[in-house]
Parts: structure tokens; sequence; C-alpha cells
């Protein structure tokens, strides 16, 4: 019977051996464990292993946004009633740390990530109203309250660090499309100004050709003349530019250049 009852306690200390030990952290939290009271380690998601009754975790913070912080404060207490400190409470130091870390982890799980990260003095005179009622009830003056780090854990960092890299690329991508688009509008608009000049040069070098040809019928009172005279000169300029061409080795001249234009114009000798 005796053998019996000590393999039921043992059996029994094993499972809350493990129960203690093996430790299943949720997402989007990261626990902090205290060996003995002092840091030792931080706990990502998923399962681990702590060392049973030596190791506690001591930190659960999660912030609204279900972003885990890491954040240290220090609370500077005085006592003025020895006899509270002492009988009002077991352990006044623990009672006041429990009370800080509750209190801390109740005000940040109220804020957004941005928001915690830059209210600092914020959560400082909030963690302080909050605790020095409870403090005079065991013969204790909160003094000040210090905040002495506040940050986004290491899992967080590496995902905002992701998110302004993937912001940059995406800015960098649009900058670069609007860029392409701004290009082809100018293009666009350069051939279209280019376009309108050449019209508008063609139209004027047409009324010049007319007002020109209606000078010359004028002057001479021959309507074929003005219209040989015009077709002559482009014609010698269109033999100038040919003579001045590298590929032009010989250029040809008709032998009657008058006959030869009234041939353009179905003018010729009967």
């Amino acid at each position: 019977m005796g053998f019996e009852i000590v393999v039921i306690a043992l059996l029994i200390f094993a499972i809350v051996t493990v129960w203690k030990g093996v430790r299943i952290v949720p997402q989007g939290e990261e626990w902090i464990v205290e060996r003995l009271g002092k840091f030792t380690k931080k706990l990502s998601p998923g399962l681990t292993i702590i060392v049973p009754y030596i190791d506690k975790v001591a930190y659960k913070v999660v912030t609204k946004d279900n972003v885990v912080i890491i954040t240290n404060a220090i609370a500077f207490i005085k006592v003025t009633d020895p006899i509270k400190a002492v009988y009002g409470i077991v352990d006044f130091a623990e009672a006041i740390r429990q009370l800080v870390q509750t209190t801390l982890r109740s005000i940040t799980g109220e804020m957004e990530l941005d928001q915690a990260l830059s209210s600092r003095e914020k959560i400082k005179l909030r963690l302080k109203e909050s605790i020095s009622d409870e403090a005079i009830d065991w013969g204790l003056t909160i003094k000040s309250v210090e905040i002495q780090d506040i940050k986004p854990s290491e899992s967080m960092v590496k995902s905002m660090e992701l998110q302004a890299a993937a912001e940059r690329e995406r800015k960098a991508v649009v900058t670069k499309a609007e860029g392409a688009k701004s290009a082809m509008i100018l293009e666009a608009e350069g051939r279209l100004e280019s376009a309108k000049r050449d019209a508008i040069a063609q139209v004027t070098l047409a009324e010049s050709s007319a007002a020109a040809i209606q000078k010359i019928t004028t002057a001479v009172g021959d309507r074929d003349t003005p219209v040989l005279f015009i077709l002559g000169e482009k014609y010698i300029q269109a033999i100038d530019k040919m003579a001045a061409s590298q590929n032009s080795k010989i250029v040809l001249l008709p032998a009657d250049l008058q006959n030869t234009l009234r041939g353009v114009l179905g003018k010729g000798h009967a």
C-alpha cells in the first residue's frame, strides 16, 4: 500500500513538473522569463520549455492592436507608516512590484503601438496616479515613477522594418511610373506642337506663294508667267540641293527650262 502511494505521488509530481516546464506562448505575445528574480530569456510564440520551480513568466505585455511591447518601470517609494507596511500586507516590496506590473500592463494594453511608444510621460503619470491609493493603504508613499524602456518586441521590429521597406519600394514604383507617364505626355505634346508648327509653316508658305503669284500676274498681265516663275524657282532650289549632296556626282539641266516647266503644267507647244 505504501509503495502505491509513493508511485502515485511521484506520478503527480512528474505531471506538475511537466505542466510547469512546458509552456505554449500564443501568437501575438512574447513572454519575459525570470530565473530567481533575474531576467533570463524571452519566449516567442509557440511551444517552449522553462526550468520548473526556478523559472517563472514575469511579463506578458500585449497592446490594444495585438502587438507585443517590452516595458521596464521603476517606482521609488517611502515607508510612511511602518505598522501598515509590516502588518497591512505580507511583503510590501513584492506587492508594489506586482502592482506596478499589472497596472503598467493595463495602461499599455489600452493603447495602440504608436501611441504607446510616444507616450512615455503620459504612461508614467497614469502609472503613478493608479498605484498611489493602494500604496497609501500599505503605509507607503510613491515618490516618483520612471519608465526605463518601452519598445516593440524583436519580431515586431522586424515586421515594421519589412513593412517600411515594402512601403519604400511601393513609392519608388509609383514615382517611376509617374515619371514615365510625364515623359510620354511631354513627348506627345512635343510631337503635337511640332505638327502644328509644320502645318502653320506650310500654310504660311502657300499663302506667300499665292501672294507672289498674284503680284507677278498683276505686274506682267500674264497668268502663266507667274506660275512658271514660282515653279522655276522651286526647280532651281531642288537642283541646288541635289548638287550639294555628297551622293550626287552629275546634275543634268534641261536645254529649254521654260518649255520643261510648261510641260509640267500641261501647256507645251502645240
